[in-house]
């Protein structure tokens, strides 16, 4: 299975280093040197991680073959795939991966059905389910204790506790 584990942001500096937004809760596994990732778009890669560091709380990447700037202007916005067994599970049991949270059905505390788990979007301060209405609305929840008491997948539910006013938005 394919998994998005970041993005291919700025140029760093005039060496060929990225700055990288990172989508994976184990970038030192994903990015260490050495490690392949597929592109999208696919023509872009793959690309061979050459050096990795944190520099001002965002993660930079120097990869195999880019060696300036420009190469490096040429691969922004580029995703950055790792394939990945689906069967692995994150170390963490309080961690999921997007493909074991998607398709999940969504219940609410008092029993009601809310919708099932479209998609994860990573924003910047916390992660967020796109919930599909059975409406065909769409309702975004963030992904934090206080509203997700419970991720049960073996279930296949989603038990939220919503703030109040949320669900009428």
């Amino acid at each position: 299975m394919r998994l998005v584990v970041g993005r291919i942001g700025k140029a760093h500096g005039i060496k060929g280093e990225a700055t990288v937004e990172v989508r994976t809760d184990d970038p030192e596994l994903r990015f260490a040197p050495g490690a392949v990732l597929l592109t999208d778009p696919a023509e872009r890669g793959p690309l061979t991680v050459r050096a990795g560091r944190v520099q001002g709380g965002r993660l930079v990447l120097s990869f195999e073959g880019v060696a300036d700037r420009t190469a490096v202007e040429q691969l922004r916005n580029t995703l950055l795939v790792a394939e990945v067994d689906p069967t692995e599970l994150p170390d963490d049991p309080d961690e999921y991966y997007d493909h074991q949270l998607e398709g999940l059905t969504v219940r609410s505390v008092d029993g009601a059905e809310l919708g099932v788990v479209e998609q994860m979007v990573h924003g910047p301060a916390q992660d967020l389910f796109v919930i599909r209405r059975p409406d065909g609305g769409e309702l975004l929840l963030p992904f934090i204790a206080e509203f997700v008491p419970e991720v049960d997948l073996e279930q296949g539910l989603l038990l939220v506790d919503p703030p109040e006013g949320l669900l009428s938005l």
